[in-house]
């Protein structure tokens, strides 16, 4: 594949849509600009404004393009398990999860896929070494931040950036995670496949990628999602400890 030393083909860039008939002809531009090769697939949640309508005009002017129009609005997780399941239908062997609003660029695109050469679960992140945010506030870096320490510390993930959301899977790794059992719709759905990842042993690998803040358009991340990420995580944590202990317990009355 050009632009990528991944030896992978067939590559798909997932692009959940909900109101951004302002970004979302840009973004597509500038994926097909950064990786020539790679399909793209808008998921669409029936955004009143007609992002979907417009992704169709794209679609019907570049057979690269495809458009997955969803009933209603149910969050960014099912969109994206929609998205994988549509792309692993059709063989395609990389999924790639990118937000619509151009905060991911795509044109460090070639950075992620690359790496997939050693990994079966690139992410890109903010919070490594060359990894920046641009246009955040103090408070929601902070945030961010906070958010990102305590999944890692509650799961035990060894990942700097475990709530980041520009990722490039392999889809056999993607089929290994137990998708049909993933119930986090938020950005808790970024935590929930990573620490699955980690669980199953599969080798990811961190990028530095620079997030900009949208331009166009309003953030979808409010309170409930938040909430939904503290609640999660928090009684994941609760189980994962638990397990080690029982574990640690285990092999302490094996010794005796």
């Amino acid at each position: 594949m050009s632009g990528s030393n991944s030896g992978l083909s067939q590559v798909l860039v997932v692009i959940p849509t909900y109101d951004e008939r302002e970004n979302i002809e840009e973004i597509v531009a500038r994926v097909r600009a950064a990786v020539p090769s790679v399909e793209i697939l808008v998921a669409d949640d029936n955004s009143p404004d007609g992002t979907g309508d417009l992704a169709d005009v794209l679609c019907a002017a570049d057979p690269q393009v495809h458009v997955l129009h969803r009933e209603r609005k149910q969050g960014l997780g099912p969109a994206y398990l929609a998205g994988f399941a549509w792309g692993m239908e059709r063989g395609f062997e990389v999924l790639v999860e990118m937000d619509a609003d151009g905060s991911h660029q795509p044109e460090q695109l070639p950075r992620l896929l690359a790496a997939l050469a050693d990994a079966d679960l690139v992410l890109g992140s903010r919070w490594v070494p060359g990894g920046k945010v641009v246009n955040w506030p103090l408070r929601r870096k902070l945030i961010s931040r906070a958010g990102t320490t305590y999944a890692r510390f509650a799961l035990g993930v060894p990942i700097h950036d475990v709530t980041g959301g520009y990722r490039a899977f392999r889809a056999s790794a993607l089929s290994s995670l137990g998708l049909d059992d993933v119930a986090s719709q938020g950005y808790c759905f970024q935590i929930d496949l990573a620490w699955r990842a980690v669980q199953r042993g599969l080798r990811v690998v961190e990028v530095p990628i620079t997030f900009v803040e949208r331009v166009r358009g309003e953030s979808k991340m409010n309170g409930s999602i938040v909430r939904e990420s503290l609640v999660r995580v928090s009684v994941w944590g609760l189980s994962h400890r638990t397990r080690q202990v029982s574990q640690a317990l285990g092999r302490s009355k094996a010794v005796t």
